[in-house]
Order: structure tokens, then sequence, then C-alpha cells
């Protein structure tokens, strides 16, 4: 029976196709808690229209491209991570294919087959594809599913930009509704982005729903009580 090199990262974990929609509902979910959350604030701090756009459009723009530059960063790492285990296998299988083959034989073994099949499997995988075989057995990683950071960025910049927009205007409206509408947009327009998010990591679309809406509902209510009290105390006009 051959040996399996235990110091190689085997089956670790990496994107799938929809990385760019799961970033895409994140960028929307972090769009309306944190803009939702500052001109709440904002509004509960002054009445000045002027002051509660100006603070909006700050949260909007800002917000849109910090979220792009931290998925272009986080993922782009992930790509370059993913590159370079690829080009580590590649040179393996150059230098020592026999050892190669019998890694590849020895993983097919621990996943419960006999040593012949096991064999016969990572021969006729080798002659195929050797460097696809040993990816996805080794690696879990498929050589033309390489995540794009591109893709992940621009996603979450439009869907945070989508998302911030929603309480933005719904904090336009007249004072005497401006507040309690924005909450309510926001409750829906979380509800929405919650259960899309669980349905796509494959969890219980409830657990995940009620886990963004008390979060929403916190990040809220702590600045619209923050900006009461600098209305009360006199901080703002």
């Amino acid at each position: 029976m051959s040996e399996l090199h235990l110091d190689e990262p085997h089956g670790a974990g990496v994107a799938g196709r929809l990385n760019w929609l799961r970033a895409g509902v994140l960028g929307a979910n972090d769009g309306i808690v944190s803009v939702a959350a500052l001109v709440v604030g904002v509004a509960a701090a002054t009445t000045d229209l002027g002051t509660i756009v100006t603070a909006g459009l700050a949260a909007l723009i800002g917000g849109a491209i910090s979220m792009a530059l931290g998925e272009y960063v986080s993922v782009s790492s992930q790509s370059d991570s993913e590159k370079a285990l690829i080009a580590k296998e590649t040179d393996e299988l150059a230098r020592m294919p026999e050892q190669e083959l019998d890694e590849l034989t020895a993983l097919y073994e621990a996943r419960g087959l006999r040593y012949e099949t096991a064999r016969r499997v990572a021969e006729e995988l080798t002659a195929k594809d050797a460097l696809r075989a040993h990816l996805q057995a080794e690696l879990n990683i498929d050589p033309d599913d390489i995540v794009n950071p591109w893709h992940a960025t621009i996603a979450s910049a439009i869907a945070f930009t989508i998302g911030g927009v929603l309480p933005f205007l719904a904090i336009l409206t007249p004072e005497v509704i401006r507040v309690p509408l924005t909450f309510g947009v926001v409750l829906i327009a979380l509800a929405i982005t919650g259960g899309l998010g669980a349905r796509l990591g494959g969890s219980p679309w409830i657990r995940g729903t009620v886990r963004v809406l008390i979060g929403g509902i916190l990040a809220l209510g702590a600045t619209f009580l923050i900006g009461l009290l600098l209305n009360t105390t006199g901080v703002t006009a």
C-alpha cells in the first residue's frame, strides 16, 4: 500500500461558481445596514435634510469603494493561493510522476477503494488528465473554476450601492415618516438578503433571516439612540 503525503493540504475548500453572487448578497446586506444606520442616526440628531443627504452620500460612496477594495484583496489572495497550488502540483507531476501516481492511489484507498481498484482509477485518470485528477482529489480545486477577484469586486460594489440606495431614498421622505419608513424598508430588505444568503450557503433560510434582522435592528437602534442623545444635548442644530 502506498503512503499518503500528509504534509499537503488535501481537501482544502475553495469557492464555487457562486462566489460572485455570495459577494453580491453580502455587499447588499452591508450597504443596507451601514447606510441605514448612519442616516437614521443623523436623522435622529437633526432634521436638516442637507446634513442627512451629505451623510448618506458619504456612506454610500465610501462604503461601496471600501467594500470593493476589501473584496478584491480577499479574493485575490485566495486566487493567488489556488494558482500557487496548481503550479506546485504541475511541478511535482513533471519531476516525480510515479510518486504522484502512488499518492493519488493512496487518496482513493483512503476513500474506501481496494488497492487494485484505487490503482486502476488513478492510472486511468492520470492518463486522461493527471493535473486535474490530482487537483480535484488532493486539493478540491477545479482548474477551470479559479475564483476571479474582479467578479466578486464588481458584484460587491454594485450590490452595496443598490442596498444602500434603499435606506438613502427612504430617509428623504417627509420628516414625520422619515425614520419609521426607513426602519420598515431596511427590515424588509434585510429579510430578503438574509434569506437569499442563507439559501446560497445551503443553510436554513429562517435562521439566516432572523440573524440578519437582529443585527440590523441592533445597528439601527444603537445609532438612533446616539442621534437622539446628541440632539438632546444640543451637539447638533
